[in-house]
């Protein structure tokens, strides 16, 4: 028995059919062998005969094992090609048209609004954002990402085809309130386009300039409300999605506003689908992502805290301010440096200062942005942390 379940072992991932034949085969051949003995043992050799019993009853172990090992082999050939067949046919087909997630959207009205001019909204060295109305009526938000890099080779072009579909499809599943949901996606030839609902206020980024150009006046409330819905939508890809999604791109030009300024965080876990899609966003990225390329939640936590700095302070992690070494060099130092030193409140945006109460809550965020931004990911909260020490800043 102990032999049978070897040969069932080894064979593992074949057809159950294949297992029963071998099974039955070495049955009888144990039944075979049984029965020799028994036959061999039930007549009194005499001397002469002994060593011919015994060359027979070599052969017939010899024939035993030769059969046995045969069999094996075969068995291991057939069930590796059936993996094979299997995984060929299973394999992701690389879909072409529109692959659409919504009822709202009909396939051949979305692929007559992309061929027609659309409203150009932004572009990034990622792809350029559009603004299309479909002929119901709806109005839909276009990324057209840039094309796959020509110079790999054309197995390596459908293999990364074929995953970004696969991605595409788990990002759809994705619901929730502070997330841009992925309505449909269009391949066409060596491009994908991403279609999401239309946010009427743009990006963050494009907040922050007009505030920055006194034409807009965003008051400590709307950018608390921000600060929250952002890190809300960090909560979920990172302990409600399983298995858990990382954003690997989080900036303001990644997060939407909506009428209300509701943020919505987009082109989440883009960045690693892409290979050629800009991540070095300058001031957002966390160290270690350029010291040892490894991305954790930890690494969207960094992201967030300076984007926390952003909405309390007004200012650009890129300002060449920042480059001066009084400053320390970045955002996140800068404010550590004034928070060490009892001056935070220096570094809050003068359009947003008003009463006491909120001025309180303001130098409480700052200590929540710094601590963020620190060197060290396990020095950093999680966003599960981070939800309810932000929200008990002010009552929603």
């Amino acid at each position: 028995m102990e032999k049978i379940e070897d040969i069932l072992f080894l064979s593992n991932g074949s057809s159950r059919s294949l297992k029963l034949v071998l099974f039955l085969i070495v049955c009888l051949q144990v039944e075979c062998q049984e029965r020799v003995v028994k036959h061999i043992s039930t007549q009194p050799p005499s001397p002469a005969m002994a060593p011919e019993i015994r060359n027979r009853f070599g052969r017939i172990l010899l024939s035993i094992l030769c059969g046995v090992i045969t069999g094996l082999f075969c068995a291991l050939i057939v069930a590796c090609l059936v993996r094979c067949f299997v995984g060929y046919m299973n394999r992701t087909p690389i879909l072409k048209g529109p692959v659409v997630f919504s009822p709202k959207i009909d396939p051949k009205t979305l692929q007559l609004a992309l061929g027609n001019e659309n409203q150009l909204l932004g572009s990034s060295p990622n792809g350029k954002y559009y603004k299309t109305v479909l002929d119901n009526g709806l109005t839909i938000a276009v990324k057209r990402l840039e094309p796959i890099e020509d110079d790999i080779p054309e197995a390596q072009r459908k293999s990364a085809k074929r995953r970004v579909q696969q991605e595409l499809e788990m990002l759809a599943s994705l619901r929730d309130r502070n997330l841009m949901s992925l309505r449909a996606y269009v391949r066409e030839s060596d491009r994908f386009s991403l279609v999401y609902d239309y946010v009427a206020n743009g990006s963050l980024e494009d907040a922050m300039n007009r505030v920055r150009e006194m034409q807009l006046q965003l008051s400590w409330d709307v950018r608390l409300r921000i600060a929250v819905g952002i890190i809300k939508g960090l909560q979920y890809l990172h302990f409600k999605c399983m298995p858990r999604v990382f954003h690997y791109n989080l900036k303001p030009s990644n997060v939407m506003l909506d009428a209300e300024f509701e943020p919505r965080l987009a082109d989440c876990g883009l960045a690693v689908l892409i290979p050629n899609m800009n991540t070095a966003a300058s001031g957002y990225g966390a160290p270690e992502c350029f010291q040892n390329c490894r991305y954790t939640d930890k690494c969207d936590i960094f992201s967030f805290g300076v984007i926390l700095g952003v909405l309390l302070t007004g200012r650009d992690p890129t300002d060449p301010f920042f480059t001066e070494a009084a400053t320390g060099g970045s955002l996140g130092r800068w404010l550590q440096h004034l928070q060490e030193a009892g001056e935070a409140q220096e570094a809050l945006d003068k359009s947003i200062l008003g009463e006491e109460v909120e001025e309180d809550e303001m130098l409480m965020a700052v200590r929540i942005a710094v601590v963020c931004q620190s060197d060290l990911p396990s020095d950093r909260p999680s966003s599960d942390e981070l939800v309810p020490m932000l929200t008990q800043l002010h009552s929603f």
